[in-house]
């Protein structure tokens, strides 16, 4: 019982946000996705606030939009461009280890003068300190008994779920662009078709009424017939 109990405590701690004994602690930031529209044009930006000696992972993908493509730049709190990009569809970036302040990313429409785009961009942060904290944690809680299940293999399971239900709720989230993507692409096509249809159709009736009209004045007779 006292070793079941211990593992459970454990798994409940690592479930659990930590709290710190001398006070709170700077809350982590949290991964954001985002969707906006960038019109024909324009260069918009947005800055995201990171710590010191963590991984950032950057993606974007442009779903909406004549050429799905823009400008892409990632840059430092120092100002260092870290990312330039032209004229792509998507792409994924990785920052490791991080500088603490705010990092710029930029996205640039201005080539395009005509078709704003639908862009879709996702920020992953990861924190190298978790497994220090973990291991201070594990010490102070091991009991003196040697318990029937190592904290190590506990610690590996948990963290191993951790890392795959993060990656799942990444691949379901790029997922959901490329649905967007090929919809808008689909709609799109489908816009172009209807069309273009129509005006086959139209030059069809036009054509038709014209045909008849020159086959009725080919039968016309002109001359009356004299008595």
């Amino acid at each position: 019982r006292m070793a079941a109990g211990s593992a459970l405590f454990l798994a409940l701690w690592l479930l659990l946000p930590p709290v710190g004994v001398g006070g709170a602690g700077p809350p982590p930031i949290q991964d954001g996705e985002f969707t906006f529209l960038l019109p024909a044009g324009r260069k918009q930006c947005f800055y995201q606030s990171a710590p010191a000696n963590a991984s950032l992972e950057a993606e974007y993908q442009v779903i909406g939009g004549a050429g799905l493509d823009v400008d892409f730049t990632l840059e430092s709190p120092q100002g260092v461009l870290l990312v330039s990009e032209s004229r792509k569809a998507d792409g994924v970036h990785t920052v490791e280890p991080t500088e603490a302040g705010d990092y710029k990313l930029c996205f640039d429409n201005s080539f395009s003068t005509i078709s704003e785009k639908l862009v879709f961009f996702e920020l992953i942060f990861d924190s190298l300190q978790d497994d220090e904290e973990v291991e201070g944690w594990a010490e102070a809680v091991e009991p003196e008994e040697m318990l029937d299940v190592k904290m190590e293999d506990i610690k590996e399971s948990i963290e191993t779920m951790r890392t795959r239900l993060e990656r799942s709720i990444q691949m379901l989230t790029l997922l959901r662009a490329f649905e967007a993507r090929d919809r808008n692409l689909q709609e799109g096509n489908l816009e172009r078709v209807n069309f273009w249809s129509a005006v086959n159709v139209a030059v069809l009736l036009l054509v038709a009424v014209l045909q008849v009209c020159t086959l009725k004045r080919f039968f016309q007779d002109k001359h009356p017939v004299p008595t």
